[in-house]
């Protein structure tokens, strides 16, 4: 059976989940470029930024940060906090919460659209079928002779959009979900590095008061 003929066997609702199944996928490939090309580790950089600061060193530590690659989306969020250090604390953690929302809000682009297309295409392959049982049960109804090949044949071709469905459904959020993942766990690592980052710094302005 050749694509065209599956497409028309499954009947008008096969189109729009054609549409469907090459958004999902297009989506995912999108954002998995997206974060495979973006850096982030954390753990490297923020070594770095603590020992130039414990050193003393703290517009170093700013220098090291601007020159970051900007792939580098951790470094950008330390440089937030760092540009606001003479600022006091609660400058500083504001100033790194809204640079790491903007920053992760760009990594988390598409993702609502992945999970509409996982809600989505299993109802539009769901009507299909019941469309399709509708077509079936009448051509049974207005058939003088009905055999089993006329009705597993209707069936057969109804059910075909709902699995049809199922299946970018299953793709989508599989891919959300990795996704979500990879996002999640940069967000906490960056939510607990930022938090020793501004705990090192008021030591060591505290340090330097004394």
């Amino acid at each position: 059976m050749t694509l065209k003929e599956f497409i028309i066997m499954g009947g008008w609702a096969m189109w729009p989940l054609m549409i469907f199944s090459v958004a999902t996928v297009s989506l995912i490939v999108e954002r998995a470029m997206s974060l495979l090309l973006a850096d982030l580790k954390v753990k490297d950089i923020h070594d770095r930024v603590l020992t130039s600061i414990d050193a003393g060193n703290v517009s170093g530590a700013a220098g090291m940060l601007e020159e970051a690659p900007k792939k580098k989306i951790g470094a950008a969020i330390f440089l937030a906090g760092l540009k606001v250090f003479s600022l006091g604390e609660t400058r500083m953690e504001k100033a790194m919460e809204a640079e790491a929302a903007e920053r992760i809000g760009r990594l988390e682009s598409g993702f609502s659209l992945l999970v509409a297309l996982g809600s989505i295409a299993p109802i539009t392959g769901f009507l299909g079928t019941v469309s399709g049982m509708i077509g079936a049960f009448k051509s049974i109804a207005n058939a003088a002779d009905v055999n089993a090949q006329l009705v597993a044949g209707g069936i057969f071709e109804a059910l075909i959009t709902t699995a049809f469905g199922l299946a970018i459904a299953i793709v989508a959020i599989t891919g959300y979900n990795i996704f979500a993942h990879v996002v999640d766990r940069f967000a906490a690592q960056v939510e607990v590095a930022g938090s020793d980052l501004i705990t090192r710094l008021l030591m060591h302005r505290d340090s330097d008061r004394v």
